[in-house]
């Protein structure tokens, strides 16, 4: 997602963070499958430690995308009710009710990387066309790191 805003030339008008909805990768740093299909794309990226969502942090963000139905169940859990609507899978703004492809079950981290892209180019359409949930701000959270 950082580098579809960056080359569409916003990258100023967006805060955009990856958080867990589990302790189970916390501290750990991209996994080295992403790194390489990252890679293979031309897709940079920075040594990252993983963190979990924390209870007070729903108000700071415009959209909180979940990238399988576990975490979208998570999310509320961890935040607090989806008051706003603000919490949906990544692939719904694609116009698809599917989860991102894992590839911890298949290896497969280049069907995973297509559909993150799909997910993303979605999702930054929607907020260009100025349908944040609550106003002005334009910040995106995902539960895993996405391009």
């Amino acid at each position: 997602m950082k580098e579809l805003v960056r080359r569409a030339g916003c990258a100023d008008r967006f805060v955009i963070a990856s958080a867990a909805t589990t302790t189970e990768e916390l501290g750990r740093d991209t996994h080295p499958g992403t790194r390489a299909e990252l890679r293979r794309q031309g897709v940079p990226f920075t040594r990252r430690q993983a963190r979990q969502l924390r209870w007070g942090e729903y108000g700071d963000w415009d959209y909180l995308v979940a990238m399988d139905r576990e975490n979208l169940a998570d999310i509320p859990a961890l935040l607090g009710a989806d008051r706003d609507g603000k919490v949906r899978l990544l692939l719904s703004f694609a116009g698809e009710q599917r989860e991102v492809a894992d590839p911890w079950y298949t290896g497969d981290f280049a069907t995973t990387y297509r559909d993150v892209v799909r997910g993303c180019e979605a999702l930054l359409r929607t907020i260009l066309a100025n349908k944040a949930p609550s106003g002005e701000r334009k910040n995106a959270a995902e539960d895993t790191a996405a391009p």
